[in-house]
């Protein structure tokens, strides 16, 4: 590494620890006062007042979205983005903290109070720094992850990715079955499209002891559920990944009354559009064929969520190695890919992206909980190291040829 960069690493290294704190600070606000998808005003002004604090000039997009330019020397030479989500969940958090929520069945349960207090810490390192980089950093604040359209899809639309148009895109995500001081990544795929699925079977009710008088729906549905699996084990190739999963089942009836309707609620998650579509076409088909078979109908109502991601293999290695950098070649961990799914695929199917995970665990803390949880919670220790080192792969990939 040449002089001048090794300074440059340890500037901004000693800047991450210096501004730790206050970056905790953050996180602790904003996991007291979480607020839900597209509805985060309070949580956009914060970051907004932030970033003006910090020298920078920020703007709204998507109503609640906040994105803000850091020009280092020679701006339009390349643009490159950094990402964090800001929503929470509707959780109801059981953790005793002094931070712990104080908005009644809303909690950040996924992290994004770390990814945006991590952001703004490097905003505030960056901000400091942009004489020693050339080009553009652009910050995107990101609303409504967790919810249908998907906040990155809006922020697209509305024009996030022009003016100016960055070259690539990173994010960061908490991942808590990695130990704190562990960064995680993966080249390629990297995680699931996401559809959710609806079903009305519409049958015939009556009183449970004359059966041949009604058309049950509860009968067909149960025989829709363990067909549709066969759409996964005889029809998805066992080289690739899918999963279709029913959490949710309505009957309104009673031990001796067989309802009219049955509604079941699930999930469709796949890494190739092609098959996508098509395992799509084959459920609907089928649970619609099976109902009319047994003598009463199926809808079928899919609502279309975020693509796979796809996480670009020559951006990906050079930020893993920019991490090494950072962290120390031992700290850099390869993971698997998984079948979740996350909204950052809207960019990464526009350019370049490279979705990477931030280790949160520890368990000698009892910080053990998954996202999603009311438990979940992070070892703060993580946010002395993930504000320097996104400010590090940033200026990284802004002196990538």
């Amino acid at each position: 590494m040449p002089i001048f960069a090794f300074m440059l690493l340890s500037q901004i290294q000693r800047l991450s620890r210096e501004y730790a704190n206050e970056v905790i600070s953050f996180r602790r606000h904003l996991h007291a006062h979480p607020e839900l998808s597209y509805q985060e005003e309070n949580t956009a002004t914060f970051i907004t007042e932030k970033l003006i604090s910090f020298g920078l000039t920020p703007i709204r997009m998507a109503t609640t979205g906040v994105v803000a330019l850091i020009e280092g020397k020679n701006p339009a030479k390349k643009t490159i983005a950094l990402r964090a989500d800001i929503d929470a969940l509707p959780i109801t958090e059981q953790n005793k903290v002094d931070y712990k929520s104080t908005q009644p069945g809303v909690m950040h349960a996924c992290g994004h109070d770390v990814h945006t207090s991590s952001l703004l810490g490097t905003a505030k390192i960056l901000s400091q720094l942009r004489n020693e980089f050339e080009g553009t950093i652009k910050l995107i604040f990101q609303p409504g992850e967790e919810k249908n359209p998907g906040g990155a899809s809006i922020m697209i639309r509305e024009g996030v990715l022009e003016n100016p148009r960055p070259q690539s895109i990173i994010g960061q995500h908490v991942f808590p079955l990695l130990p704190v001081g562990k960064i995680g990544f993966r080249e390629g795929k990297y995680m699931a499209s996401s559809d959710e699925i609806y079903l009305k079977v519409i049958g015939k009710g009556g009183h449970g002891a004359t059966p041949e008088l009604t058309i049950d729906p509860v009968v067909i549905a149960s025989h829709i559920i363990i067909a549709l699996q066969q759409v996964i084990s005889r029809n998805a190739s066992p080289k690739q990944p899918t999963v279709l999963t029913f959490g949710k089942i309505t009957a309104n009836g009673a031990t001796n009354i067989i309802p009219d309707e049955v509604n079941i609620a699930g999930t469709f998650r796949a890494l190739d559009e092609k098959w996508r579509s098509e395992g799509l076409k084959r459920i609907q088909k089928m649970a619609e064929s099976i109902a009319e078979g047994m003598g009463g109908k199926c809808e079928v109502d899919i609502h279309h969520g975020y693509p796979y991601l796809e996480n670009n293999p020559a951006l990906t290695q050079h930020i893993k190695q920019a991490a090494a950098e950072y962290v120390g070649v031992d700290n850099v961990v390869d993971i698997d890919l998984t079948l979740g799914s996350e909204d950052f695929a809207y960019y990464s199917q526009i350019i370049p992206a490279s979705f990477y995970r931030l280790g949160t665990r520890n368990e000698s803390k009892g910080i053990t909980s998954y996202v999603h949880t009311p438990t979940f919670d992070i070892d703060e220790d993580a946010l002395v190291i993930a504000p320097g080192l996104m400010a590090w792969m940033a200026i990284a990939e802004l002196t990538n040829k």
